[in-house]
């Protein structure tokens, strides 16, 4: 890892003093105050990791940020509010599943050049999923359809014999 000891402006062992919070944890612990020059801000790290040098944890803090922010990415733009597995696979698939769904939605806003965003044509198709209109005529109706569209709550299923 990078050791970026410059930026290192403490880097101290620590005990907790509050009474629950030395009862709930009464080992030391590491505080690490580290200067980011690109942010031109302090931080101020916790850690029970004396093993690690002090930069390689500032380090590793802000890849869990990008890991953070990921997952916000994910929230937002993918629709992915829990996941339906607990085992490793199955939370991959699930997102592998929801990015490939945003890809191709991205690749018919595209290639159908519908002029809206990526997340109102995802919201517009996920509306009328079951339903065999184009997808251009979906978008080439008047705004009037697009809102009943939009109210439809559950989608109904109609079985021809």
């Amino acid at each position: 890892m990078l050791d970026d000891t410059d930026n290192v402006l403490l880097d101290q062992t620590i005990s907790l003093t509050g009474y629950q919070s030395k009862k709930k944890y009464p080992g030391t612990l590491r505080r690490i105050v580290y200067y980011a020059p690109e942010l031109k801000r302090t931080f101020t790290f916790l850690t029970n990791n004396f093993a690690l040098k002090a930069g390689d944890i500032a380090l590793l803090y802000k890849l869990r940020w990008k890991v953070e922010l990921f997952f916000i990415w994910i929230k937002q733009h993918l629709r992915v509010t829990s996941f339906w597995g607990n085992t490793e696979n199955a939370v991959k698939i699930q997102i592998y599943v929801a990015v490939i769904a945003y890809c191709l939605v991205a690749i018919v806003e595209h290639d159908c050049v519908l002029k809206r965003s990526t997340f109102n044509v995802l919201r517009v198709i996920s509306r009328v999923l079951t339903y065999k209109t184009p997808v251009r005529d979906l978008f080439n109706c008047p705004e009037k359809l697009l809102d009943i569209c939009d109210q439809l709550v559950q989608l109904e299923f109609v079985f021809k014999y």
